[in-house]
């Protein structure tokens, strides 16, 4: 592929993540759908778009995946769509990218990295960024939302482990959502006391599994190979950024002072961690 195209298609799958973020806190916010249905219809659509995708691709999805990584899945899954209930876009979106971030880049500290004084340095920060978020104050996040988006992040933070060097990675995450989305239909029939649903809601949730995450990964698997494992972990920095401009533009959101310091902290720190992950011998 040419730079061009690759940059285009990058570009394209970190609005489809972001948009995540905003779809659900669109539907959750301003509709009456509840975040049990809207996950069950988020994940089952998601599962039927990448079997379509396999499909055409002439690839098999019966065999890719495990049941331990759709878990995994769908705890993201669901932990997202109950976080934005009560959380921000751009909050949410920050506290999931650092979650997933931490995750990954403490199971590299556990089975042995080591980082270089930058590196350290920029973890320090990122934390420092973190807690500022989340120290109670008028400008706080709500708790319980934070700690449920912060689950959610390690879920995917464990799911993208897990998923490391399996193959085919379009077949593997249609595998797995073919085996989160009956979960996530058990989830929204066990809430049924709580069932709520609306026309607008519907579309969000479909939008949501169908494009931001069915199409969204198809085409950040097809950028993928194209990118150095350095850029492919940087870009994605721009996600919890895209997602605020969204949540500006299209929810009427305000950026507090706290919340911009703890973006630049978080965010900031992040990047100094993985612009150069080679361990220290």
């Amino acid at each position: 592929m040419t730079r061009t195209r690759i940059f285009f298609l990058t570009l394209l799958a970190m609005i489809a993540f972001a948009s995540n973020s905003l779809l659900c806190r669109l539907a959750l916010k301003h509709t009456s759908i509840d975040a049990a249905s809207f996950t069950a219809i988020r994940m089952t659509a998601g599962a039927l778009v990448l079997w379509l995708i396999v499909r055409i691709r002439g690839g098999t999805y019966s065999a890719a995946g495990n049941w331990p990584s759709a878990i995994a899945l769908f705890a993201y899954a669901a932990t997202f769509s109950y976080a934005y209930a009560s959380l921000p876009t751009a909050t949410g979106a920050l506290l999931l990218f650092g979650a997933v971030q931490a995750t990954m880049i403490g199971y590299g500290l556990w089975n042995g990295e080591r980082l270089r004084t930058g590196q350290s340095a920029g973890l320090v920060c990122a934390f420092s960024g973190l807690a500022g978020l989340l120290i109670p104050g008028v400008s706080a996040p709500p708790l319980l939302g934070s700690v449920l988006m912060l689950c959610a992040g390690a879920a995917w933070g464990v799911y993208s482990l897990r998923g490391k060097g399996v193959g085919d990675p379009t077949c593997v995450t249609a595998g797995n959502f073919l085996r989160a989305a009956p979960l996530a239909v058990a989830l929204s029939v066990v809430a049924l006391p709580w069932h709520s649903l609306d026309n607008s809601g519907y579309w969000y949730a479909i939008a949501s599994g169908a494009l931001s995450s069915g199409v969204g990964y198809a085409i950040w698997y097809t950028a993928l190979p194209g990118l150095k494992a350095t850029s492919a972990a940087t870009v994605q920095l721009s996600v919890p950024i895209i997602a605020a401009v969204g949540g500006i533009i299209f929810l009427g959101e305000a950026i507090t002072l706290r919340l911009l310091l703890a973006s630049t902290a978080i965010l900031g720190g992040i990047a100094l961690v993985i612009i150069d992950r080679q361990p220290v011998k």
